[in-house]
């Protein structure tokens, strides 16, 4: 039976290397995409939100809070820059081919907020815990 105790020069680590790495790799093309906003105004408004590497480490998905087309064409074009930068800074076997995409997160977001502003115009939430009847009375038809 294996003993339990773990040697001095290994450490635990709260979660899994991939989101770790994921993390790590959103943090360094996030700068790198920072350091390119002086030189093309096409990356000025772009946000890094989130990595999602494959776990073999081949190809990750890098997710833009907002993504135009012309910040995606830009992206393109300095996308072996951007692998390379992740090459240089981050010690790891492989580095993962980039692809660009929206987050849908922040898509399902402004779905859920513009749903909820439409419900605060139509009277649909008066604060008081009663649902707003379109006659304005209430719904024992007292008036």
């Amino acid at each position: 039976m294996p003993s339990k105790r773990r040697s001095p020069w290994t450490t635990e680590r709260p979660y899994p290397r991939t989101a770790r790495l994921n993390e790590l790799m959103r943090e360094v093309l996030a700068e790198e995409i920072a350091r390119l906003c002086d030189t093309d105004e096409r990356f000025t408004l772009l946000t890094v939100t989130a990595v999602d590497a494959d776990p073999d480490l081949r190809r990750a998905k890098v997710l833009f809070s907002s993504l135009t087309e012309a910040s995606a064409a830009a992206l393109e074009e300095v996308r072996v820059r951007l692998q390379a930068a992740l090459g240089r800074q981050i010690r790891m076997k492989r580095t993962p081919q980039l692809a660009f995409a929206p987050d849908p997160a922040v898509a399902a977001g402004s779905r859920v907020e513009d749903i909820l502003r439409s419900l605060d115009e139509t009277g649909g939430g008066d604060g008081d815990g009663r649902d707003a009847q379109p006659g304005g009375g209430d719904h024992l038809g007292g008036g």
